[in-house]
């Protein structure tokens, strides 16, 4: 039989414009959870689409490889100021495209090969790119755990202070994935400047809250490097940031080398200009955002535990972030829940909790929530009420809840905490 080969280009382009478009309007009626996502404003949108997604720009403004450059330069040292403007720091790297990058930037330089470090583990909340198989391991497999309080969630300082003396790392990882109140940064930097170890704290979920000053200030708390991602808490696209303080030229030039030529060539130069619309977008609504984001956490926390799921860290408020965690392994736990959760249009990801063997990833005890996107469509603590009791119907109901978390998303159709097309001239 032949085969009419015209015809398959058009159908395969009319599938991609149909998916498309499938997924926007999906999307644009669910309950997001997913805590390491958020939305664009319309102003930040407006600016994705140029010229920019053809070109090239390795190297630093002023200092390129190649031609062609001078506007982008432009757009990168604004997006650089305003970083360093936003997070009272000295230095800044906006070229990563994202937080994982940023870390295999700072990895590949300050870590020798095979030297000693300590993160937290990925069953403990951190990120794989800390881990023995992640970014970290490709310079180290001499990986120690945080030392953790029975609560499993907070690091013992006492004895990371003996093991930082003992191990003398040569950096510790603090930051995490699953991420719901501040680390010790200051309790710890003295020890680590005793030992000539370095700081890198990962702030990739938590740095729109650290921007709005209402988390905490590593880089003043005494962190060499603060590094994060510039999607989640902090709603601008997806790329990520290095930040430092201190003026020390010899350690920034160091990160500089990591990221060009150590880890990326070209930077994604077209989703610039949304950072710095969505950076300035930070700067002017961040406080109000983060403070509506940690209340709406809190009040998701506590909805759920007066339906009588098992919220993380009750007796602390549930969060000082924007994510929750839950064991929901009496209801057959993340690997199922999260997926029933999905089929009624309220999105959360599986997660391990702590104390869970990491064997236990594909089924683990939890789910992780993050309220950060709700918040920015402008939904409140009064609508985190309604979202618990739409999971613990479909959880541990079986209900069908799609039509009512339409009919709540359909209520709150706008992203706030942002400027206008028409802002942008």
């Amino acid at each position: 039989m032949s085969v009419d080969t015209k015809a398959i280009p058009s159908q395969i382009l009319r599938r991609v414009r149909e998916t498309v478009r499938a997924n926007d309007a999906w999307r644009s009626h669910t309950i997001n959870l997913i805590a390491s996502e958020n939305v664009l404003s319309p102003a930040a949108r407006s600016v994705l689409d140029s010229d920019l997604l053809h070109r090239y720009a390795e190297g630093h403004p002023g200092g390129r490889y190649y031609e062609g450059t001078r506007y982008v330069d432009e757009i990168e040292t604004l997006t650089a100021e305003a970083m360093c403007r936003i997070f009272k720091a000295s230095w800044s790297d906006v070229r990563p495209i994202s937080g994982t990058v940023a870390n295999e930037a700072v990895f590949s330089r300050i870590v020798p090969q095979g030297a000693p470090a300590i993160a937290h583990t990925v069953a403990g909340g951190g990120h794989i790119s800390h881990a023995r198989i992640g970014s970290l391991g490709k310079r180290t497999k001499n990986i120690h755990a945080w030392p953790m309080q029975d609560d499993g969630y907070t690091i013992d300082v006492d004895v990371a202070r003996d093991l930082i003396a003992k191990e003398k790392p040569a950096v510790v990882v603090l930051g995490r994935s699953l991420f719901l109140f501040p680390e010790p940064v200051a309790e710890l930097s003295e020890v680590c400047r005793e030992n000539g170890t370095r700081m890198l704290y990962d702030g990739a979920h938590v740095l729109g809250l650290i921007a709005a000053g209402e988390f905490q200030d590593p880089l003043h708390e005494g962190a060499d490097v603060l590094n994060g991602s510039t999607h989640k808490t902090f709603f601008g696209p997806q790329r990520g940031v290095m930040l430092s303080d201190g003026g020390d030229e010899a350690f920034n030039k160091t990160l500089d080398k990591g990221v060009f030529p150590g880890s990326s060539s070209n930077h994604h130069l077209f989703s610039l200009p949304a950072l710095l619309v969505s950076a300035l977008e930070v700067e002017t609504f961040g406080r109000e955002y983060a403070k509506a984001t940690i209340a709406n956490a809190r009040a998701l926390g506590a909805s759920l535990a007066k339906r009588g799921f098992v919220v993380s860290m009750a007796d602390r408020g549930y969060s000082a972030s924007h994510q929750v965690a839950v064991d929901v392994a009496p209801f057959g736990g993340g690997k199922d829940v999260s997926a029933r959760l999905c089929s009624q249009d309220i999105i959360c990801n599986m997660n391990l909790l702590p104390g869970e063997p990491g064997k236990n990833a594909f089924n683990p005890r939890g789910v992780r929530l993050g309220v950060q996107e709700l918040t920015r469509f402008g939904l409140g603590p009064d609508e985190m009420d309604v979202v618990a009791d739409l999971m613990h119907a479909a959880v541990t109901a079986g209900r069908d809840v799609r039509p009512e978390v339409q009919a709540l998303r359909d209520r709150f159709p706008e992203v706030k905490y942002g400027f206008a097309v028409t802002d942008l001239g």
